[in-house]
């Protein structure tokens, strides 16, 4: 059984394992650089599972910044029916793609 880690960034949850490719919202970090997101919700360590409250101590997930790019567009268009009122807007979401080099487990107390 493989360890997996659950995270929240950027308002999102993501289900990730080393070696996995994600897309967050934007970050301030340059390519090649490491980041280490530390809000992990839930760590699963050898089919034993560590559900934080409402994060797990001590765990954290490294990763390296591959690319800041921006998403395809999407088109916003508001109307409303026998007012002539209409709107257009198009938006790109601003995204970090990050590569998961390594889960890192807490530590665990003696009495455990």
């Amino acid at each position: 059984m493989s360890n997996y880690a659950i995270v929240q960034t950027g308002g999102h949850q993501y289900r990730v394992r080393a070696g996995d490719f994600i897309d967050i919202e934007k970050v301030d970090a340059e390519i090649g650089s490491t980041f280490e997101i530390s809000d992990v919700l839930l760590f699963s360590i050898e089919g034993e599972l560590l559900v934080g409250n409402p994060q797990v101590e001590g765990a954290r997930v490294v990763t390296e910044v591959l690319e800041q790019g921006k998403d395809d567009k999407i088109v916003v268009f508001k109307y409303k029916a026998k007012t002539r009122y209409r709107k257009k807007q198009g938006h790109r979401q601003r995204f970090t793609r990050l590569e998961v080099k390594e889960l890192v487990a807490p530590e665990r107390s003696r009495g455990q």
